[in-house]
């Protein structure tokens, strides 16, 4: 997702229409997955962040785990961004993020705490210009994510350039140093995180948007499929109110 999309905060109100024509889809097809690995191609190509292939797609291995759900965000009927979802506990640890900072995140998956963590997060560059709201659309599938399966720490595996936009929404801190991130050749990436159970009230007063009902939640993320080691009593959860961006 563009710098410029993810750093620049809406100028008019527009959340709540643009709301009404979201559609976030869970993406399990092959063929749909595979329009979701060409707009990934698409958006890090256009970003800088790889170099041409033959295959125009960006796929690896985290794509078929088992504590993944891939997710597209469709405005109008069109595929305009997407992003990954893995959620991590003590017998389901499998993402980049656990590759790259096992260091940190392994001793505190010990103590059974739960991370939601975002992953490939890619938008088409046009619309993400035409829709400068599109960062929070896409991102609030994760925030939805750490209420329905009770996380206790949102993460983000974060480029320096997008940093503020995560500190600002989510009031995430980086946790460790920036290390280099597989498959991109020019950046590297910082882990950054926020204790969500206790700062869950303040981002939502701040961006509403990031409220859901728990049939929302439940239609996102409940499979049949669903690995048993994933289960966790959820949360009392405030009711759902307008969307809007503050």
């Amino acid at each position: 997702m563009s710098s410029q999309a993810e750093l620049r905060r809406p100028s008019q109100m527009r959340g709540a229409a643009l709301f009404d024509r979201t559609d976030y889809r869970l993406i399990e097809a092959p063929e749909d997955r595979d329009e979701i690995y060409r707009l990934r191609y698409k958006a890090y190509l256009n970003g800088g962040l790889i170099l041409p292939s033959e295959t125009g797609q960006v796929r690896d291995v985290y794509d078929d785990a088992p504590n993944v759900w891939i997710f597209g965000v469709y405005v109008d009927g069109q595929l305009c961004s997407s992003v990954r979802i893995h959620v991590l506990t003590s017998e389901c640890r499998m993402s980049y993020s656990t590759e790259l900072y096992g260091d940190h995140l392994h001793p505190r998956l010990d103590r059974g705490e739960v991370f939601v963590d975002p992953a490939r997060l890619a938008a088409d560059p046009e619309k993400a210009r035409r829709l400068p709201e599109l960062p929070y659309l896409t991102l609030r599938l994760a925030y939805l994510a750490c209420e329905y399966f009770n996380a206790d720490t949102g993460l983000a595996m974060v480029r320096p350039d997008h940093q503020p936009f995560y500190r600002r929404v989510f009031l995430h801190e980086p946790v460790a140093e920036p290390r280099a991130f597989p498959g991109w050749h020019t950046m590297k990436t910082s882990l950054m995180a926020s204790d969500f159970k206790n700062l869950r009230e303040k981002v939502l007063t701040r961006f509403p948007i990031m409220r859901s009902s728990a049939f929302e939640r439940r239609m996102l993320f409940e499979r049949n499929s669903q690995p048993q080691a994933l289960s966790r009593p959820v949360l009392v959860q405030a009711p759902l109110s307008p969307a809007g961006l503050v």
